[in-house]
């Protein structure tokens, strides 16, 4: 369980020597696009099973729901607070900030269709269960690009620093406190909810630690 002891982002060959890099070598680009499809892959088996959106989901539909807002405004919302909270931090955006949004999101749109949606719960929970390992497999792969976090991978790895706590559990308070908070403004929990706020802090940690181990780490 050592993987659980991860407490940053690893300096691998490929990474970036600087978030705000506009002109990354062919290698960097390449893992940071394939983290980044395997996040999106992930995140499709996860809508595919229709067991439950994730905990930062349920936050925006209880907000949206408060503030009289769709899931999409009250997403990029939630979006946009979390990326102010990056200020504090001192966590800076780059290419990988924008493209963790593109690719994503484009990934999801050509996926889903090829996706099984199971009709038996126990199969909802495995096809669950193996997005979730994606996502955090991809996490770890992209992040060690060093070219800018997602908004919520940022402030996991910026809490992480300030704190000095392991990853795994940095992760999984914050999806927790997004859940409870979401589902006591009015958002819907699903048990593939509580898998996804449970599992995304070990599948992060897991990716980095793979990475690490599978690839020399530089100075």
């Amino acid at each position: 369980m050592n993987f659980l002891t991860v407490k940053a982002v690893p300096v691998v060959a490929w990474s970036s020597t600087h978030p705000l890099n506009f002109q990354p070598r062919g290698v960097t680009l390449f893992f940071l696009c394939f983290g980044l499809s395997l996040f999106g892959l992930g995140e499709a088996l996860l809508v595919s099973a229709g067991a439950g959106v994730s905990p930062w989901t349920v936050l925006a539909q209880g907000l949206g729901q408060q503030i009289d807002l769709s899931i999409g405004w009250s997403t990029f919302l939630v979006s946009a607070c979390v990326l102010i909270l990056w200020i504090p931090l001192k966590q800076l955006p780059g290419i990988g900030t924008l493209a963790n949004a593109m690719i994503i999101s484009l990934v999801i749109e050509q996926a889903l269709p090829y996706l099984p949606a199971p009709d038996h719960y126990p199969m909802k929970i495995l096809e669950c269960s193996i997005g979730i390992l994606l996502v955090g497999m991809g996490s770890g792969i992209y992040l060690t690009a060093h070219l800018g976090a997602g908004p919520r991978d940022g402030l996991m790895a910026g809490l992480a620093r300030l704190t000095d706590y392991p990853i795994a559990w940095v992760r999984t308070a914050l999806e927790i406190s997004a859940v409870s908070v979401g589902w006591l403004l009015g958002g819907s929990v699903g048990l593939g909810t509580l898998f996804f706020a449970l599992g995304i802090g070990p599948a992060v940690s897991l990716g980095l630690f793979s990475v690490r181990h599978l690839f020399r780490e530089t100075d």
